[in-house]
């Protein structure tokens, strides 16, 4: 039973109930939304990120127009620039990308999926022409 008197709606997902989908950010990723969109009228999104083709340009440099982000890391890892430093998330591994941060996500592994909590909800994306460091190259797949 709903509170009607709560701003925010209570919400069970499985995901084996909900599909992935190409139609987010990044057409070489696949996303599953987690009704957290919904529930919070559009403040927090939450849903599964997962690779959907080998990384072969990456993100590009961006920052998000957000008041939080944060990455937590379910399957495979992933390689991030965050401004000239080079990080490697691996499944288990969170991450809270301050807002505005300048980052580049590289490279990946084929099985990388990790569980992504943005507010807003409809977050904006901000391209760099350049980042302030060399981007390495990323791992062909085999």
């Amino acid at each position: 039973m709903q509170d009607t008197t709560s701003p925010t709606l209570f919400t069970h997902v499985k995901p084996a109930d909900v599909p992935w989908r190409s139609d987010g950010l990044r057409d070489f990723f696949l996303y599953k939304d987690l009704g957290v969109r919904s529930a919070t009228h559009g403040k927090v999104i939450a849903h599964l990120v997962k690779a959907n083709m080998a990384p072969e340009k990456g993100t590009g440099w961006h920052r998000h127009v957000a008041e939080f982000q944060v990455v937590f890391m379910t399957k495979g890892w992933a390689r991030f620039m965050y401004g000239d430093q080079e990080t490697l998330v691996q499944a288990g591994d969170c991450v809270h990308q301050r807002p505005g941060i300048v980052h580049y996500l590289f490279d990946y592994s084929p099985d990388m999926e990790y569980l992504e909590i943005v507010s807003p909800a409809d977050f904006g994306t901000v391209d760099e022409a350049q980042g302030p460091a060399e981007v390495p190259s990323p791992t062909p797949w085999k």
